[in-house]
């Protein structure tokens, strides 16, 4: 595997893959626009931080490309959706540098309310001067925290140190997330409206995007303090400057700005506003930070090489790790499903439905189903199919994917049935596990059970005696060992299915010797992927 490192990244966090053979590491630092086209196509994993913007000329040029590996938090840098559509997996790394992230904040803000920025510039200039720098305490004072994730939640640990009240505004984290921080949770216009600092801590997004503009400014209370040490755009900065110049907000700490370099009139003001403390997006600036995101980043390429679950992919559907383990098999009982549903199908399918039933119904389900969409394309399409582009796929062919549940199973704990729909035609797979190994256990209304195998052959004809051992001389004759045999049927000589577990393929010439002797009215042979799941599924089985 060939890694690129486009921006500065610790060299320390990167041993991991310095010291890894299957890596060929190259640091390409400076790089032009046009240089890095020229080279990216020879490479398949890029390592950036935000200095390098990740768009659709970039990954169209990088034809190897498999991942993008962001050396932070942000993502605002790389077009994730493009990346999507082309199989591209995003991973970044959202806690390296969260405890650096607060800090900075808690810096920021302290540095505002004790002048300690004008105070060291005015001392060091020569001046014996106390009474121009009396400051503002924290004790009492009530804080907004806008985002209580993992740096906001930090925040708001040092904001209560300091004996200050907290309210939190975050609609993406639950009452027990809030009851144990010890905060209480508000709308955004409550904040706005009775908080004395305010600092947000969110992703930049459509949603967030200019979140904190002149409609939220004027609900603010006179002598207001606001912090972004997030990203730069989620605070609207023209209404930032003119409430600072009106004296409204009584300051400010910005570290991070819509364009970077600051390059606009308007961030040039706020950047020289005396009453604001900024830094040059120095957020993520320790060197225990950029260790710490480094290594995190070269853990998921590892797991990537390794075929192990990725726990930072942005861009692809995951359980919760804490549950990776026991919903690693149902993973591997997907794949081979669909790995043996689709074979029974000519022709695009026009539906998938998948079904789950039992206790695997409490858990969020969509990164199996996922998994079962990525391993049936990957047999319909020509392109390489993986959990980050299958659903956007499925969508361009016109294949409607539905997912059910149920927590009630009749005859086994937990079930996955698959439906295939198309061309008039119906296919129902049902499988579940048996000590932790993939069976099918119905075949449309047949009663099954069967471990699939590498090599079988599916056939229904009309149930009469002889016809297994028609079906065992012909085999014979032609030096197919039988595995194993697996009879269904619903009444005494009515249609019968039969499934068979084979030692070696059956070649067409005896397919349709078979099917000639039993008068078969389906026939199908089956060939199986070894290990069932590939890397390419991107589902870390």
């Amino acid at each position: 595997m060939k890694i690129i490192v486009t921006d500065e990244v610790s060299a320390e966090g990167l041993a991991l893959l310095t010291q890894e053979p299957r890596i060929q590491l190259d640091v390409k630092l400076g790089l032009s626009k046009e240089q890095l086209l020229s080279v990216i196509g020879d490479y398949d994993v890029i390592i950036t931080r935000s200095g390098t913007t990740v768009d659709k000329a970039l990954l169209d040029a990088g034809t190897r490309l498999k991942m993008i590996a962001r050396a932070g938090v942000g993502i605002d840098n790389v077009d994730v959706d493009y990346a999507s559509s082309k199989g591209v997996i995003v991973v970044n790394a959202p806690f390296g540098n969260t405890n650096s992230a607060a800090e900075h904040t808690m810096a920021l803000l302290l540095s505002f309310c004790r002048n300690v920025t004008v105070a060291n510039n005015s001392l060091k200039g020569g001046d014996w001067k106390r009474a121009p720098f009396t400051g503002h305490e924290l004790k009492g004072k009530t804080a907004g925290v806008i985002g209580i994730g993992k740096v906001g939640g930090r925040v708001v640990s040092r904001l209560k140190a300091f004996e200050c009240e907290v309210l939190a505004c975050d609609p993406y984290i639950g009452v027990k997330r809030a009851h144990d921080l010890g905060v209480k949770l508000v709308s955004h216009d409550e904040i706005y409206k009775h908080c004395d600092i305010i600092t947000v801590h969110t992703p930049l997004n459509e949603e967030t995007k200019g979140m904190i503009s002149a409609r939220e400014f004027g609900l603010m209370k006179s002598g207001v303090i606001v912090l972004n040490v997030a990203r730069g755009g989620i605070i609207e900065e023209q209404a930032m400057l003119d409430n600072l110049n009106s004296g409204k907000v009584i300051g400010g700490a910005f570290d991070v700005w819509s364009v970077e370099p600051p390059a606009t009139e308007t961030l040039k003001q706020l950047i020289g506003h005396k009453n604001m403390v900024v830094t040059p997006h120095l957020g993520a600036n320790t060197f225990e930070a950029q260790v710490n995101v480094a290594i995190d980043v070269s853990k998921e390429i590892v797991n990537y090489l390794d075929d192990q679950p990725l726990e930072n992919a942005v861009n692809i559907p995951r359980f919760d790790m804490a549950l990776m383990d026991q919903m690693r098999p149902f993973l591997n009982l997907m794949s081979v499903m669909c790995d043996f549903g689709v074979q029974l199908v000519d022709g695009n399918p026009e539906k998938l439905t998948f079904a789950y039933a039992g206790s695997i119904a409490h858990y969020d389900c969509s990164p199996l189903t996922v998994c079962g969409l990525s391993a049936l394309l990957n047999r319909m399409v020509d392109q390489d199919v993986n959990m980050v582009n299958a659903s956007l796929i499925a969508e361009q062919m016109g294949i409607a994917v539905e997912e059910t549940k149920s927590t009630q199973s009749d005859a086994f704990s937990n079930v996955i049935t698959l439906v295939i729909e198309g061309g008039g035609k119906r296919r129902l797979v049902s499988g579940t596990l048996f000590e932790g190994a993939p069976r099918i256990v119905r075949l449309r209304d047949y009663t099954m059970d069967f471990a699939p195998e590498e090599h079988m052959l599916l056939l229904n004809y009309n149930d009469r005696p002889g016809m297994i051992g028609r079906i065992g001389t012909i085999m014979g004759q032609h030096e197919i060992n039988i595995g194993s045999m697996n009879l269904g049927r619903r009444e005494k000589k009515g249609e019968a299915m039969v499934i068979l577990s084979l030692d070696s393929a059956v070649q067409p010439n005896v397919q349709a010797e078979i099917q000639a002797a039993t008068e078969a009215t389906f026939i199908k042979a089956l060939h199986m992927r070894v290990g069932a799941c590939t890397r390419s599924c991107g589902c870390g089985v």
